[in-house]
């Protein structure tokens, strides 16, 4: 029995002991930056759908989205999105699939590319801009990545950003980047750029939040008016009773 117990009490240790190592493996290798990104801008949303449809879309499905949902929430009519947008799909309420096989998905990536719908949510948006603007190239001329290390994503968006490698100091520590071929866009135009398709991400990840909010605090000014009503009521009922 003590030794059973003796078993139990190390599986445990070296389950608390390894738990926070296996954490910081699956977390980001460098701190991330703040998207300050905004789902009540629509204009922003559209440059980010615009952008997402262009350099995304082609492995990324949002299979969780419908294209009706985007015209009705991004402002647009049903034929500005199928004319611009709309490159999967016969009809404006089908979803946001990728034409891409998953056969030869799997060949030329390795696994299938998985689907962006709740990848907001999962990962944050702050990872996913951080994530987009630190490419690099590295010692080997491969596509690396400073938030996830030896991602297998390769850089999409380099013909916007350009191409840079990761600059260190005399102790091998990380300074930021160099820049190695000039993109584009300027390094502000796309900043602007990623958070754009991040804003629409995080729209995506849940259409509905604008809404949600809005009516979030509707109900709470109404219990908190309703609360000052009804600490009259009890005072006034009260006053007469000792």
């Amino acid at each position: 029995m003590h030794e059973l117990t003796r078993k139990l009490l190390a599986v445990v240790a070296t389950g608390v002991l390894l738990t926070p190592v296996a954490s910081l493996a699956a977390g980001p290798s460098i701190p991330l930056d703040r998207a300050n990104n905004d789902v009540r801008n629509v204009a922003s949303l559209q440059r980010g759908a615009q952008l997402y449809m262009n350099f995304c879309l082609g492995c990324h499905s949002a299979q969780f989205m419908r294209w009706n949902r985007i015209a009705q929430d991004l402002q647009l009519t049903e034929e500005q999105v199928m004319n611009n947008l709309m490159f999967t799909g016969d009809s404006i309420h089908d979803t946001m699939q990728i034409a891409m096989p998953g056969a030869d998905a799997e060949v030329w990536f390795g696994k299938m590319p998985p689907d962006l719908s709740l990848i907001s949510r999962s990962r944050g948006t702050d990872y996913l801009y951080t994530f987009l603007r630190t490419f690099y190239v590295d010692d080997n001329g491969n596509s690396n990545n400073k938030v996830l290390e030896m991602t297998s994503m390769p850089h999409v968006l380099w013909e916007l950003q350009g191409l840079q490698r990761a600059a260190y100091d005399e102790n091998g520590d990380w300074t930021g980047f160099e820049q190695i071929r000039a993109g584009s866009m300027s390094p502000e135009e796309y900043d602007r750029a990623v958070r754009d398709i991040v804003n629409f991400l995080d729209y995506v990840g849940e259409p509905i939040q604008v809404e949600r909010r809005r009516i979030g605090t509707m109900v709470i000014a109404f219990l908190l008016v309703f609360l000052v009503l009804s600490w009259l009521f009890k005072r006034e009922v009260w006053r007469d009773v000792k």
